[in-house]
């Protein structure tokens, strides 16, 4: 199909007209026409690159791309090593941030409650025209070490729990990524934890002192699911072959 068709159903289907993001949504390389094998990933390192050539892709589709607001830019250094991969090799980049976040269907976080087994009871903190926070209340409480050894076995990954006290873990918010500056609003709203993939230092701090448990699950491990659910998505939808890679990170 023609990478034109391709970016304009992505849009639509992401609403990304509904965000103001730190990037640009959709199309940021276009080294051909046509598109007949993608590549997922989470982000657009040189790795992802190198791997989707491997297997004669001629489209990654990711979800941290380029070109962010504030960084230089100078194509140059790594970045400009990236993108000359891609166009001697005839491949184009797709990138999706935040609507690939608050997408209610292939989004990362909506991915999360369907790894978790959490039913979505509502959402906050908009970005735009949408939220990007997702909640739930669990059936019966748990204890916050029975929550973080949950994640660790479903997300592959090694989890940073914040104790706020002993108590019981009934609700709980979520953000994939470096969403934790949201865990203000969290606690504002009386959620027993916060769960997002990265810590900043006056997180714990913050949580020992309002009383709601944080857990950090990992940025990396948190945001891999998005991506292969809407590369799922235009795999049927449009009969293209997809294949996720997944480069590891620990961060």
């Amino acid at each position: 199909m023609q990478l034109q068709r391709l970016s304009d159903f992505c849009a639509d289907y992401l609403r990304v007209n509904d965000f103001n993001d730190y990037c640009p949504n959709g199309v940021q390389i276009e080294s051909v026409s046509e598109v007949k094998s993608i590549v997922s990933g989470v982000t657009a390192s040189l790795d992802l690159i190198e791997a989707a050539i491997d297997v004669r892709a001629d489209t990654l589709l990711v979800h941290h791309g380029y070109f962010w607001k504030g960084e230089s830019p100078v194509i140059a250094g790594f970045k400009g090593r990236r993108i000359r991969t891609l166009i001697k090799n005839n491949i184009n980049l797709l990138a999706y941030h935040l609507p690939l976040d608050a997408h209610p269907v292939v989004g990362n976080n909506v991915q999360i409650a369907n790894i978790m087994g959490w039913e979505v009871h509502g959402t906050f903190a908009s970005v735009g025209c949408h939220d990007i926070v997702f909640y739930t209340s669990l059936e019966s409480t748990i204890t916050l070490d029975e929550l973080t050894k949950s994640i660790a076995n479903q997300l592959n990954t090694t989890p940073l729990s914040l104790a706020a006290g002993n108590k019981p873990v009934k609700s709980i918010a979520w953000c994939t990524g470096a969403a934790q500056s949201y865990i203000d609003q969290a606690a504002d709203r009386g959620f027993d934890v916060f769960i997002s993939g990265e810590v900043s230092e006056h997180t714990f701090h913050y949580a020992k002192e309002c009383g709601i448990h944080y857990i950090a699950a990992g940025h990396h491990a948190t945001e891999r699911y998005g991506v292969q659910a809407l590369g799922r998505l235009i795999s049927e939808q449009f009969g293209l072959k997809h294949q996720f890679i997944d480069i590891p990170n620990p961060v």
